[in-house]
């Protein structure tokens, strides 16, 4: 079985949970929607994010997709699934079913009652002890959990938690915080994790240029993410930019807090990536207007990226 570990790189994505018109999960979406991301470079999945409605599935149904994903995905890149819970005990009944079904790692978002830098370290402490040796992705987005994480604070997770073996870093702005994290790995000697980047892929080329390794988001074109993390790597950084700029009006577009995650599923239907565009109340729903936007935005991303050749 695949074990998350601190060489994590490349797009992993936030994969969506796709449902049907009224509400069911759609499980043959799930399927093509895997094939979708895997065929667009995906290295690894992250399931039960943020973005991916967790909040509004049962147990019985986030045990049902998780199983489902890594069916389809049947062992070719690593699935990390989302396991941020009220209480511990959720937190470990959640990491113990996911990593039984065959996942490679969790991902655990600080909960929004924490005040301090020693609460957030006593608290991944307490979590890491929770599930044991299972590998996690420290989630660092204060724009919606309302924690912020001083890179102290996260080099101390890193020092003295040896199962947190990834950064997924959100912060905005926070491309000073990937700096201070690798100059640290770099020039003193302490242990280097992988860090991803999110917030829809917005800030990628100053991330990869900052050391990040590539990118843990959603947006609708993972493609966009695949080009930028592989023209870095490959040396050639203007390269990446003129794809990403590209794409960023849509990826823009679609970081519209309360609506992002409707513009999502709408291109994503659109791809062909899954059937229905369907939230499961409560979400947003796109106007006309919206629509018609985007559709707007596509075709000029079209144009350009048929320029770039």
């Amino acid at each position: 079985m695949m074990r998350l570990n601190e060489e994590a790189k490349g797009v992993y994505v936030i994969a969506l949970t796709p449902f049907t018109e009224t509400g069911d999960l759609d499980l043959e979406s799930t399927d093509r929607m895997v094939d979708f991301y895997l065929e667009r470079g995906a290295t690894g999945l992250t399931v039960l994010g943020m973005m991916g409605e967790a909040q509004k599935l049962t147990i019985e149904e986030s045990q049902t997709y998780v199983r489902r994903i890594l069916r389809r995905v049947d062992g070719r890149v690593p699935v990390v699934a989302g396991v941020s819970a009220a209480g511990f005990a959720q937190m470990q009944a959640l990491t113990l079913m996911v990593m039984d079904d065959g996942a490679a790692g969790v991902m655990i978002a600080p909960p929004s009652s924490l005040r301090n830098d020693q609460q957030i370290v006593t608290y991944y402490k307490q979590a890491a002890e929770f599930i044991g040796d299972t590998p996690f992705v420290l989630q660092d987005f204060p724009l919606v959990t309302s924690v912020t994480i001083p890179v102290s604070v996260i080099q101390t997770i890193i020092d003295q938690i040896p199962t947190c073996v990834c950064l997924k870093h959100e912060d905005w702005p926070g491309l000073s915080k990937i700096t201070a994290l690798r100059t640290a790995s770099e020039t003193t000697g302490k242990r280097r994790i992988s860090i991803l980047c999110g917030n829809g892929g917005v800030f990628l080329p100053e991330e990869m240029a900052r050391g990040a390794d590539g990118a843990m988001t959603g947006f609708a074109y993972p493609e966009m993410m695949r080009d930028v993390v592989h023209y870095n790597e490959q040396g050639n950084p203007e390269r990446a930019q003129d794809i990403f700029d590209a794409y960023l009006p849509l990826a823009r577009y679609e970081q519209q807090p309360g609506l992002g995650l409707a513009i999502r599923k709408y291109i994503m239907a659109k791809r062909g990536a899954i059937a229905t565009p369907a939230l499961r109340k409560p979400g947003g729903a796109l106007s006309p207007a919206d629509i018609s936007e985007i559709e707007r935005l596509i075709a000029r991303q079209d144009r350009r990226l048929k320029e770039l050749g």
